[in-house]
């Protein structure tokens, strides 16, 4: 059903369809909006079976997640840059003991200074934690990934981070089309846990491990993740056969034949991106675009396929290494190894900064006459920069000497 609906509450109907047990709620902007609705879905007794779970802190909100699913509930809770930060010994326990945990995670960029505002810091720092992260470009993928993440998650035990713009989604109302829970039943399975803690049956989930057995473990957590490179399109699939809507996957390629410039992007981005790479192309410049849904598992081999015939790229992402660069940028270098195939780097959008069409078509100007140096900050204020500069410098200077 067509509904006008603000993206965080179309998140909430599609978690809503997908039947959770159990909901571990605490506030954090801009992701609060997304809970505030499934406790009102909860209430109001438009969502039965389900035990809403006000907690205290987000770390209380993943512990409880994992009590949960560990007992064979269909779990669900959602955070945001501090709070995600605040979570993250349990993050790693969800992963390590192989919870199927579904996480809405709105970004929002990491302080101090403090931001409120939208970039990938905060999940991308959880990337290397166990958890598959998908990454929505829309409202309407943002919704549709819910019921793809649950499908995921307990299929492989797996948690699963769905990512989407804090403030750029979440809080932009447009029509969007809300599965309802009898379609989403006829897609998702029952919820059939992998391991339940019985009182009947005692067995121990996420004992200490020692170094005869810790590497091991770890290499099985890594094959679910390769796994998860199959079952992520399949999937998909899946849900545009029943649903006639093509959301999820791993990629996702526009105008890509015969483009010699090909930007890679995930998130939000893409949107802008679709249109500046129609206006080229209206003007005879040969370039494409590839969004990356999945970002963990990272899909190396499909990144490869989808760029082969590019002459250059350019990965534009709103996240930062401090003191090395992309985050994105790494794994599409792994993935062009060898091939010749030149890359260039541009961070956007940091803290909620706009990434305007104008900027973009500029940049993009630039990447075609091979002008760009191999890390670019867009509308990055030098004159800000270089008055800080002198301000610091001679104070460093007398330090040092």
């Amino acid at each position: 059903m067509l509904r006008q609906l603000e993206g965080s509450r179309a998140v909430a109907a599609a978690v809503a369809a997908c039947r959770p047990q159990v909901i571990c709620a605490y506030p954090i902007s801009p992701q609060t909006h997304i809970v505030e609705e499934l406790s009102r879905l909860v209430k109001s007794g438009e969502l039965v079976g389900c035990e809403y779970v006000n907690v205290e802190s987000e770390f209380a909100a993943m512990s409880g997640a994992i009590g949960a699913s560990a007992v064979g509930a269909r779990s669900y809770t959602a955070t945001s840059s501090q709070g995600l930060l605040y979570m993250v010994e349990a993050v790693y326990n969800a992963s390590g003991m192989g919870m199927p945990i579904v996480m809405t995670v709105a970004n929002r960029a990491i302080g101090a200074p403090i931001n409120i505002w939208n970039d990938h810091g905060d999940t991308m720092s959880q990337r290397d934690s166990g958890w598959i992260q998908l990454y929505a470009s829309s409202n309407q993928e943002a919704a549709d990934l819910h019921p793809q993440a649950f499908a995921i998650a307990e299929e492989l035990s797996v948690p699963v981070m769905v990512c989407m713009d804090g403030f750029v989604l979440t809080h932009a109302t447009e029509g969007i089309d809300v599965l309802d829970a009898p379609g989403v039943d006829a897609f998702l399975p029952p919820f059939e846990p992998r391991q339940v803690l019985d009182p009947d049956e005692p067995v121990s989930i996420g004992s200490m491990v020692g170094p005869d057995a810790f590497t091991e473990v770890r290499y099985l957590a890594h094959l679910r993740q390769l796994d998860a490179l199959e079952v992520i399109p399949r999937v998909a699939a899946d849900f545009a056969d029943r649903f006639g809507r093509d959301s999820g996957g791993l990629l996702r390629p526009y105008r890509t034949e015969g483009a010699q410039t090909v930007v890679v992007a995930l998130g939000s981005v893409f949107g802008t991106l679709q249109d500046v790479v129609d206006a080229e192309r209206d003007e005879g410049v040969s370039v494409g675009l590839l969004g990356v849904t999945s970002f963990r598992p990272f899909p190396y081999a499909a990144m490869a396929a989808a760029l082969a015939g590019a002459r250059r790229v350019v990965v534009i992402e709103r996240a930062l290494a401090v003191g090395a660069g992309g985050i994105v940028s790494g794994d599409v270098r792994l993935a062009l190894a060898g091939t010749g195939i030149g890359q260039r780097t541009v961070i956007a959008g940091l803290g909620g900064r706009p990434v305007t069409t104008t900027s973009l078509r500029e940049l993009l100007g630039r990447a075609v006459r091979d002008e760009l140096p191999e890390l670019t900050f867009l509308d990055l204020d030098t004159a800000v920069v270089d008055r800080e500069l002198a301000r610091l410098r001679p104070s460093l200077r007398e330090v040092r000497s």
